[in-house]
């Protein structure tokens, strides 16, 4: 077994291990054991990170072929929620990161890659786009998750069923950050964009033209789901279809036809 194929597999378990610590006392009145979650989540972090590092980066190159950037995705947004779980209950959203990067670390053993598309670190414009496009993505993604949150104790809420909130945290307090984290990763948004019409020449390009239209219809609807709960006061279930169509669209546009060249037409 090569060193790879280790830390993806020690990713895994201790993946499995943090996701079970989570769910098996979800629901209980003291709720998960914080510090043993954390302890868990922070040694797949560790061997994921240690695994990135194989995967992407190697003599001068950056290796972005899509099965390796999702793993980098998904290790940056395992590091936040992590980080925001040191200061925030967000047990509904720990199961759901780890599990997914554990699953992802798992199926990189299996399916190493879809073929290696290099780039040259000397790329620094190229680099730097595609850095901002991913922070952005990522920061998103977390806003998504956060609108399930808020969706989930508000539907709880009004239903009575306090027990099932117990061990989370105010619903305020997350509709806050929520709007907090959506309006960070819409500027990355508004950024990425900005520097690609400007530094990439193509940007515009007809075999690049369908990602560009994605990625500005997404960040049109993040600005109005912004702009409708600052002057129109949305939230709750407005909100949480919004971004789901604003983050599927993102999605599709900086994965989808990669998952096609590189898997179904390879």
């Amino acid at each position: 077994m090569d060193l790879l194929a280790t830390y993806s597999i020690i990713a895994f378990v201790a993946y499995l291990g943090a996701t079970l610590a989570v769910i098996t006392r979800l629901f209980h009145p003291q709720g998960p054991n914080q510090l043993l979650v954390l302890l868990i989540g922070c040694g797949a972090i560790v061997a994921h990170t240690l695994g990135v590092s194989q995967q992407m980066f190697f003599n001068d190159e950056i290796n972005f072929s899509l099965p390796y950037v999702i793993s980098l995705v998904s290790l940056i947004i395992t590091m936040t929620i992590t980080a925001v779980a040191t200061r925030y209950k967000v047990n509904l959203l720990l199961p759901v990161i780890y599990g997914f990067a554990g699953i992802w670390q798992l199926l990189l053993v299996f399916v190493p890659g879809g073929g290696e598309i290099p780039l040259a670190a000397e790329k620094g414009l190229l680099i730097s786009h595609i850095t901002l496009a991913l922070l952005a993505y990522c920061v998103l993604v977390i806003a998504t998750l956060y609108a399930f949150q808020v969706a989930y104790i508000n539907f709880k809420l009004k239903s009575k069923n306090l027990a099932a909130v117990n061990q989370l945290p105010p619903l305020m307090q997350v509709e806050n950050q929520l709007f907090l984290i959506l309006a960070i990763g819409t500027f990355c948004l508004f950024t990425s964009e900005i520097s690609g019409f400007v530094f990439l020449d193509n940007f515009f390009a007809k075999d690049k033209l369908h990602k560009t239209v994605l990625s500005l219809v997404a960040l049109v609807i993040y600005m109005v789901t912004l702009f409708g709960h600052y002057k129109r006061g949305w939230r709750g279930h407005k909100v949480l279809i919004l971004t789901i169509c604003a983050t599927s669209l993102l999605t599709l546009s900086y994965f989808g036809s990669r998952f096609v060249k590189e898997f179904l037409l390879s």
